[in-house]
């Protein structure tokens, strides 16, 4: 059950290092770029189309995501698992001005990224 939500027409977010994973308003993963699909292989990859991110999260998490939809806020953090850091990215995505569901951005970061102050 996949629907064609908005970047999935084109083929731009496939060739980044970027894992893209977008549930819609009910919770239900309804895209997935190649990254994406590559980081969650062992739960499914792609057959997660249609099931409930829920599914793969404790209480906590699960909560949240339910914060993030209703209050339209958004959630970032960085984790390292097996030595590798990654940055998480996490808000509702809109359409037509309507929180619609939401979008994650997980990426690797290097444990000695340096950190700039401009203005």
């Amino acid at each position: 059950m996949r629907k064609n939500l908005f970047i999935m027409n084109s083929n731009w977010f496939n060739g980044i290092p970027i894992a893209i994973t977008v549930s819609d308003n009910e919770g239900n993963i309804v895209e997935m770029n190649d990254a994406s699909a590559k980081v969650f292989e062992k739960y499914g990859g792609r057959d997660l189309y249609g099931k409930p991110l829920n599914d793969c999260h404790n209480s906590a998490s699960v909560s949240i995501m339910s914060r993030l939809l209703n209050e339209g806020v958004t959630n970032a953090y960085t984790i390292e698992k097996n030595g590798v850091k990654k940055m998480i990215f996490q808000s509702p995505w809109y359409k037509d001005g309507v929180a619609s569901g939401l979008i994650e951005f997980s990426f690797v970061i290097p444990a000695d990224m340096p950190h700039f102050i401009r203005g």
